[in-house]
């Protein structure tokens, strides 16, 4: 595997010109200028909205792969096609008259944790907020599906965004396919509303698709075709791009499940430049949330300096959402190293070290808080 850096646009030779995920090699270096750029268009959500079970639109992480589309609702429909008994081509109102059904969905980016991975792969250069829960409204896909009547040969659906652009050289659409047999639960929502509302503009005006326990790569936006095909689709969103690799050469397993992970509200109070944390003395509650697609947490454990301890999981709201979690602590006087680590119903457990993988998808090490306990907060201190 190269370990050097390559900006992006290098004359390559033509042997190097096969599709790629990324601009460049995975880098021990300084940040790079398209990284910055991909950073300013895509945010995460502050760790301290931990706090709220539902994410706020404008606080919810955000991933845009090229230019929001514009789409006019009153020309838009939907186009479900392809090795179908009956083709079906629905308007925003259409979809919004059939059933209606609301999930709370904890969506992450498959790429959430990826700058902390060392070499780093150069792409969005997440660290821990690139994940969400909202409440999300739409139509059950399955109805669509019911309707239209697969064909026998057909294995999976394919769904394409209005959004397009390139990557890789390859100039696409945004496409992702599910196995029918994924697809066709009722839990694969159609949404046109989020938390309530209609859908913003960045998060997929006017239709997405939602697919629960999946990585927010799958939950396609500015939906507009479903294609029900008879071979596994090899677009490059499924085929080159989110597969868990070891290099380049490796073909690598396709992501999907969101893998078991807990996070914390990074206590105290923060330094503004390098979120370094400073924490008065005495009683103080740590919270956070813990999710899995997986299956339902089943535990969450607080490390403090090295020592594991049970915390108190409250119920589960829905079976997609994040859970809280709460440990009381005394904060003593000095330095401490926090984590959290979270379990679920299928054995899985977070590891306390990063799994290093060539696109930098799926980290789920467990997250480590410094944290600086004073006597006082209010005395005006700088930090040490």
């Amino acid at each position: 595997m190269k370990k050097t850096a390559v900006r992006s646009g290098q004359a390559r030779s033509a042997q190097e010109k096969a599709p790629s995920p990324h601009p460049a090699e995975p880098s021990t270096g300084l940040i790079t200028e398209d990284e910055l750029l991909l950073a300013s268009r895509n945010h995460a959500m502050p760790l301290e909205m931990l706090r709220w079970y539902a994410t706020p639109a404008g606080m919810h992480y955000l991933v845009i792969h090229w230019d929001v589309p514009a789409v006019d609702p009153e020309t838009w429909s939907l186009r479900l096609h392809g090795a179908v008994h009956r083709e079906l081509q629905l308007g925003l109102d259409d979809l919004r008259a059939r059933d209606r059904r609301t999930l709370d969905v904890t969506l992450e980016c498959a790429g959430n944790g990826r700058s902390l991975l060392k070499p780093r792969p150069v792409s969005q250069p997440w660290v821990l907020g690139g994940v969400s829960n909202a409440v999300w409204t739409g139509t059950p896909l399955s109805g669509l599906l019911a309707e239209s009547g697969l064909e026998p040969g057909a294995v999976e659906l394919v769904f394409t965004g209005e959004d397009r652009g390139f990557q890789g050289g390859v100039e696409q659409p945004y496409a992702r396919s599910l196995p029918v047999e994924v697809a066709a639960s009722d839990d694969v929502l159609l949404a046109y509303e989020m938390n309530g509302q209609p859908l913003m503009p960045q998060h997929g005006f006017p239709l997405r698709l939602l697919v629960p326990g999946w990585y927010g790569m799958t939950s396609v936006k500015w939906l507009r075709s479903i294609e029900a095909v008879t071979t596994p689709f090899e677009g490059f969103q499924q085929s080159v791009a989110y597969r868990f690799q070891q290099d380049a050469e490796d073909p690598g397993t396709r992501v999907s499940r969101i893998r078991v992970r807990a996070l914390m509200v990074p206590p105290g109070e923060a330094d503004f430049a390098t979120r370094r944390r400073v924490l008065a003395a005495g009683p103080a509650v740590l919270e956070g949330r813990a999710w899995s697609g997986h299956g339902a947490v089943t535990a969450v454990s607080v490390g403090i300096d090295g020592m594991w301890f049970r915390a108190h999981l409250e119920p589960a709201v829905d079976r997609y959402a994040w859970r809280r979690w709460t440990f009381p602590w005394v904060a003593s006087e000095g330095t401490h190293e926090l984590m959290c680590r979270a379990e679920d119903t299928a054995g899985n457990i977070q590891p306390l070290e990063p799994e290093w993988n060539y696109q930098g998808m799926g980290n789920n090490a467990v997250q480590r808080i410094e944290v600086t306990v004073r006597p006082s907060l209010a005395d005006g201190t700088a930090f040490p």
